[in-house]
C-alpha cells in the first residue's frame, strides 16, 4: 500500500494535532482491510507507534478504544497501548485485544499498576499462570474481578493464594461461590469459608447472609446442569432448547458444558470457541449441533454483553449464520477434531 509507506516516513515536526488527524485517517483507512498484508501491517505500524508518544492521553485513549478489538492491530501497537502508563488509555486494550498473548499480559501484570491488572482480570479467557500472578500482586479489587470470571482458570496453587488473600472477604469468597466452574472439592472449602463468615460476620462489603444465598444459588445451579446433560444424553430435552435457556440467563460456563457435551469435544474447547471474538467456531460448532437461528441469536445476545459487541456486529453475525449449511459444518467440525486429536 503505497499511501503508507510513504506516511511511515512522516516528519518528526508535525504537531500533536496533525499527528492525530493523520493517525485517524490511516486508522480508518487502514480498518477497511479485513485481510491486510504484512507490508501494510508493518507501515501501519510504523505509523502508529510514530505518533502515539507525540499525543495527549486523551487522544491515545480514543484511538485506543478504536482498535482495542481489532484482529488485525499490529502487535507491537497492541503492545504499546496496553503498557500506556495510563490505565484508562490500557483498559480496553487489555481487556479485549485479542492480539495480546499470554506473554505480553504477564509482562505487564508484573509491572503495571493495579487499573491495568482490573483490565487483564476482565477478559473473557484467562490462563492460569496468568491468573497465578493476578492473585499474587492484585489488591482487592483485582482478587473480586478474577473470582467473578468464569473465564479464569486457577492453579492449585493460584486457588489456595486467592483464599489465603482474599478469602476471609464476604465479597471475593462469594463471587467464588458463585462461579460456575468449581470442582466439588474446591466447591465445598468455599461454601465453608461462607458458611463461616455468614455465622462470624464477614469483612468488608457484601451482607454475609447475601453471600450464603449466592453459594446456594451456584451449588443449585451447578447441580442443575448435571441433570440438563443427563436430559441432553438420554434425548428428553433437545441441545436447542437447553442452549437457548443456558444463554438467556448468561451462564457460559453451563452453556460450554452443553455445547461440549453434545459436539464431543472438551469443556475447555467449547469455552474457548463461545467466547473468542471471532464468531465462526461458535457459529460452526451450533450449525452442526442443528440449533436454530433463533436460538443462536441468544447465544450472539450474551456474547455481545459479555464482550461488547456493538447490535450491528450481532446482527451481522446472524445473517451469516442463517446462511451457513449444516454440510459445511459438518465436514468442518470433522476437521477440527481429527486436528485435535493428532497434537
Amino acid at each position: 500500500m503505497p499511501m503508507l509507506d510513504s506516511l511511515s516516513k512522516m516528519p518528526g515536526e508535525m504537531s500533536s494535532d496533525t499527528r492525530r488527524q493523520l493517525l485517524n485517517a490511516v486508522t480508518d483507512l487502514f480498518l477497511l482491510d479485513q485481510d491486510p498484508s504484512e507490508e501494510s501491517q508493518e507501515h501501519y505500524g510504523e505509523i502508529a507507534n510514530q505518533s502515539l508518544p507525540k499525543l495527549n492521553a486523551t487522544d491515545r485513549q480514543a484511538y485506543a478504544e478504536k482498535v482495542a478489538a481489532v484482529p488485525t492491530l499490529p502487535h507491537q501497537v497492541a503492545v504499546t497501548l496496553a503498557g500506556d502508563q495510563d490505565g484508562e488509555v490500557a483498559r480496553l486494550v487489555l481487556k479485549l485485544s485479542p492480539v495480546l498473548t499470554d506473554a505480553d499480559l504477564a509482562a505487564i501484570a508484573v509491572s503495571q499498576s493495579q487499573y491495568h491488572l482490573v483490565a487483564i482480570a476482565e477478559r473473557a479467557k484467562l490462563s492460569e499462570g496468568l491468573t497465578d500472578i493476578l492473585v499474587e500482586r492484585g489488591n482487592r479489587d483485582v482478587l473480586h474481578t478474577v473470582s467473578s470470571n468464569d473465564g479464569a482458570a486457577f492453579s492449585d496453587k493460584g486457588f489456595e493464594r486467592l483464599l489465603e488473600r482474599g478469602g476471609q472477604d464476604i465479597s471475593i469468597s462469594s463471587a467464588l461461590a458463585a462461579r460456575a466452574d468449581l470442582k466439588p472439592d474446591r466447591a465445598a472449602r468455599v461454601m465453608r469459608i461462607v458458611e463461616q463468615l455468614n455465622d462470624n460476620g464477614g469483612l468488608w462489603s457484601k451482607p454475609s447472609d447475601e453471600a450464603a444465598s449466592l453459594a446456594r444459588q451456584a451449588r443449585q445451579q451447578r447441580l442443575e446442569v448435571k441433570l440438563l446433560l443427563a436430559d441432553l444424553a438420554a434425548g428428553s430435552r433437545t441441545v436447542d432448547e437447553i442452549i437457548a435457556m443456558l444463554a438467556d440467563e448468561d451462564r457460559a460456563y453451563h452453556l460450554a458444558q452443553v455445547v461440549a457435551q453434545a459436539a464431543e469435544i472438551g469443556t475447555e474447547q467449547a469455552l474457548r470457541v463461545l467466547m473468542q471474538r471471532d464468531v465462526t467456531g461458535i457459529a460452526v460448532t451450533c450449525r452442526s449441533l442443528n440449533v436454530t437461528t433463533a436460538t443462536f441469536e441468544t447465544v450472539l445476545n450474551m456474547r455481545g454483553r459479555r464482550l461488547y459487541f456493538a447490535p450491528k456486529s450481532t446482527k451481522d453475525d446472524l445473517r451469516g449464520y442463517a446462511t451457513l449449511d449444516n454440510a459445511t459444518a459438518e465436514r468442518t467440525m470433522r476437521f477440527l477434531k481429527m486436528r485435535t486429536k493428532l497434537r
